[in-house]
């Protein structure tokens, strides 16, 4: 008989933001599992406390009895642990097969797309816990209802996950659900043409049973592109007055974003999310969908929404010093800056908004070279520092300080550059009145300066009357991606 206690899965990279949460949910269902990471974390500790068994370092002997061994995505060329599980016949598999594993054993809800999946599954945990659905979650980032953790084990049936499109591992996951909030010319450095991206999200929502559906932006062209080629039943949200889940009345009131909700001809009610911008619009939406589809009530998913409490570094405000606000987020595609800085327009309306930006690996800030300049505008000044390398090497051409000059010849007034990260926080804090915000924007470890232009702020202006500094499993998630 299969005994879950006699299985050992091991997890080389185990600290990282896509394997945690996977470890924490096979541990908690009773699987025995151990794991190494090259760096001791509060995320490793955490592990260590509910029962899995965590080494510093990557060595042969940390396999021990190990009956599967599953690589992060992170872990490139030579590794010994992989090596001597190959040696010894131990399968090896990437991280997102055992995701897919998981997701074979529930009912499963998938979330892909370019932008706001992280968010989006995390609403869809929220609704479906307002529920008393009680789902095992496992998320692509920190969640603040979580107390920061990414994943949790539900008693129930279902799984809700976000689907990692970055290199086609998301076509390993069979969900019963699945959801797409955009798609966009991203990841070319493994897809490589844009073409071949949507070819994935129609394999995607294809693989969704005839019973299940997907839930696609209609806003989206890239969505619009991929209809003709779906096989299986779907959905469709947005804006638009073709979608079938509609918001209408759309109102911004300070970090609060007000929306009226329509199915087809049907008014729904106000929702009222406490998060800015048109793109969290987009993404109320399609759980919305979801929601509608496992007959969940609007008064609850509209009740969740109204205290949702969000993810990390998703438009986070770290702190409000002498009449200035600092925000913090993750956004680092173009798309995504230019989302956030529309939504800081508009939650504070008639503020000067100034934007630190770290770019993001040479090959993406290459890739999105020609979007970049138009993504800033929403800026009154901006500063960048240099590219966070992510372990790639220069490639020639591509700098910060280039793409300043980009963002100058396409209009920008106020573009500077500042090649030290550690240098942002005075070159901030030298420009920041009362009644400015101030927001840092990079998936590196940009996150950092939010604490040290607070502290800066603070010399100079005042205690805060507010501070939510950045925590140390904040600022190790995204450190290497």
């Amino acid at each position: 008989m299969f005994r879950k206690a006699d299985t050992k899965i091991h997890f080389v990279g185990i600290g990282g933001m896509g394997m945690c949460g996977i470890a924490e949910v096979l541990a908690n269902m009773g699987y025995r599992v151990s794991g190494s990471d090259m760096n001791d974390t509060e995320i490793t500790r955490h592990l260590g406390g509910i029962g899995c068994d965590v080494m510093k370092g990557h060595r042969s002997e940390n396999l021990g009895e190990a009956d599967v061994v599953v690589v992060s995505s992170a872990i490139k060329g030579y590794n010994p642990e992989v090596e001597a599980a190959r040696a010894r016949k131990i399968p090896v598999i990437p991280r997102a097969e055992m995701l897919g594993e998981l997701m074979r054993m529930k009912y499963g809800i998938a979330v892909a797309g370019a932008h706001g999946k992280t968010t989006t599954t995390t609403m869809v945990h929220s609704v479906m816990m307002a529920a008393g659905l009680d789902p095992t979650a496992v998320i692509g980032g920190r969640v603040n209802s979580l107390g920061l953790a990414n994943a949790r084990w539900g008693k129930s049936d279902y799984l809700v996950a976000e689907a990692d499109e970055s290199d086609g591992s998301f076509l390993t996951l069979t969900p019963t659900l699945a959801a797409i909030t955009n798609i966009d010319a991203e990841h070319l450095d493994h897809y490589g043409t844009y073409d071949n991206v949507k070819r994935a999200f129609t394999d995607f929502c294809n693989r969704v049973p005839f019973y299940g559906m997907s839930a696609l932006c209609l806003d989206n062209e890239g969505v619009q592109a991929i209809l003709p080629n779906l096989t299986k039943r779907y959905t469709t949200f947005g804006v638009t007055s073709q979608a079938t889940y509609r918001a209408r009345n759309i109102r911004h009131d300070g970090l609060v974003t007000r929306f009226v909700a329509w199915r087809l001809a049907e008014e729904l009610g106000e929702v009222a999310l406490p998060m800015p911008g048109h793109h969290n619009v987009l993404n109320a939406l399609a759980v919305l969908a979801i929601s509608d589809f496992l007959e969940i009530p609007f008064a609850t998913y509209a009740g969740a929404l109204a205290s949702f409490e969000g993810v990390a570094r998703r438009f986070t405000v770290r702190g409000e010093v002498g009449g200035v606000t600092v925000v913090d987020d993750f956004g680092h595609h173009p798309a995504e800056v230019k989302a956030t800085l529309a939504g800081a327009r508009a939650a504070f309306a008639g503020r000067r908004v100034i934007a630190a930006f770290q770019p993001h690996r040479y090959s993406r800030t290459r890739d999105q070279w020609d979007e970049f300049p138009s993504a800033f505008h929403d800026a009154d000044s901006l500063v960048m520092c240099d590219v966070f390398a992510a372990g790639e090497k220069p490639i020639e051409g591509i700098s910060s300080e280039a793409l300043i000059a980009r963002c100058r010849g396409a209009g920008h007034p106020d573009a500077h550059y500042v090649p030290r990260r550690e240098d942002l926080a005075r070159w901030l804090d030298e420009r920041a009145q009362p009644g400015d915000l101030v927001i840092t924007l990079g998936a590196g470890n940009i996150q950092l300066t939010c604490n040290e232009v607070i502290e800066r702020l603070e010399a100079r202006l005042g205690a805060a009357t507010k501070k939510n500094l950045v925590r140390v499993a904040e600022s190790s998630a995204t450190l290497g991606r």
